[in-house]
């Protein structure tokens, strides 16, 4: 017998999959192809993310423990495995930055993204700091990361993941 936790993952993906099969939604009107991977288009679903006990303040005056954003770092690097305009949509999708962006200043949230950034290319690129930042600011990820931007606009307009715009 399955644990209560993958059992409340399997009954969480039975109620999404039931949802999506009453709204209609065909696979085949996305707003972009990469939306079309079950892993990029809302990885966080089956996540156990609890919004109210994140503290940003704690953040901004102690710093992050990289541990606490696993789920992010992991689901980025199984995107940025496709494409790096794949991983720039994982990474704009996370609970966790959304709300970031929607309740604090913009350059507290910039400098915590920027954090999640540079911690994700220290982990699983062995880049130091200014090798990060230069590869954020390189046009590649400049690109990939306002493109992944214009792709959940158009999503989110929609109302429905992946209708096409």
């Amino acid at each position: 017998m399955a644990s209560p936790d993958k059992q409340h993952k399997r009954a969480q993906r039975a109620k999404a999959k039931a949802k999506q099969n009453r709204m209609g939604k065909g696979k085949a009107a996305v707003v972009h192809p990469v939306l079309a991977n079950p892993l990029i288009d809302e990885p966080f679903d089956d996540v156990e993310i609890d919004l109210s006990t994140f503290d940003f303040k704690d953040i901004e005056e102690n710093g992050f423990d990289p541990a606490d954003f696993d789920d992010l770092f992991q689901a980025m690097k199984a995107g940025e495995s496709i494409s790096l305009l794949a991983m720039c949509v994982v990474f704009l999708q996370y609970p966790v930055l959304e709300l970031v962006i929607a309740e604090e200043a913009q350059d507290a949230a910039t400098d915590f993204m920027m954090g999640l950034l540079i911690t994700y290319r220290g982990l699983f690129h062995n880049e130091d700091e200014d090798t990060a930042v230069e590869w954020i600011g390189g046009d590649a990820f400049q690109r990939a990361y306002n493109e992944a931007s214009d792709i959940l606009l158009k999503k989110n307009a929609r109302g429905t993941p992946g209708a096409r715009a």
